[in-house]
């Protein structure tokens, strides 16, 4: 996603409204699912996860890039955790509509005044794919962008997966054109934020 996510999901698996309660930690999306900030702690499980998930396909950022993404808009970076255990992380960042990270390279520090929020990356681990995560926590992200503000959120589907992006409200912006690092079959989309 410029969230290039790592998620294998059902598209039938769509959430329509977002419940959650705030908890000490974070919020519970529900009995199993709290999502909070991300941690120094948590990149021991982050940047391996990461390199699991595109590695392969010549998409993985690094460490490096990833702390860097996470310095420029802490408060829009999570990880989440599913009966207590790591489950994934979500790093978001406000980006002009219209761009996004470049994979290669590190981030400056996040552009200022902008109104949209950019979903940069979410991964699921490996245990926890294939039960809908990925979109419940694009609904947190917006519902979070929302409260803060932000007018549109914005992600690069990659490998494809802008199928599972565009039942959440998510549309292809084919003239966008996007950094050589995200490969040829990226996607960037975007979806406002009504009140």
């Amino acid at each position: 996603m410029s969230a290039h996510p790592a998620a294998h999901l059902p598209t039938a698996e769509v959430p329509t409204a977002a419940t959650h309660s705030t908890h000490l930690d974070g919020t519970l999306l529900d009995d199993e699912l709290l999502v909070r900030p991300l941690a120094e702690r948590d990149w021991a499980e982050v940047v391996p996860l990461e390199a699991r998930a595109y590695g392969e396909s010549g998409l993985s950022e690094g460490g490096e890039a990833l702390r860097s993404r996470h310095r420029a808009a802490p408060d829009y970076c999570f990880v989440f955790e599913h009966k207590g255990e790591f489950g994934g992380y979500l790093l978001a960042l406000p980006y002009p509509l219209g761009h996004c990270p470049d994979l290669s390279l590190a981030e400056s520090p996040a552009p200022l005044g902008s109104s949209n929020l950019h979903a940069h990356d979410l991964v699921v681990t490996e245990r926890l794919r294939g039960r809908g995560l990925a979109p419940r926590l694009l609904t947190f992200l917006a519902d979070t962008a929302r409260d803060r503000g932000r007018a549109t959120i914005s992600l690069v589907a990659v490998r494809g997966s802008e199928v599972l992006w565009a039942p959440l409200g998510y549309l292809p912006h084919p003239e966008v054109r996007l950094p050589a690092s995200y490969g040829d079959r990226a996607v960037y989309m975007s979806m406002p934020l009504h009140p």
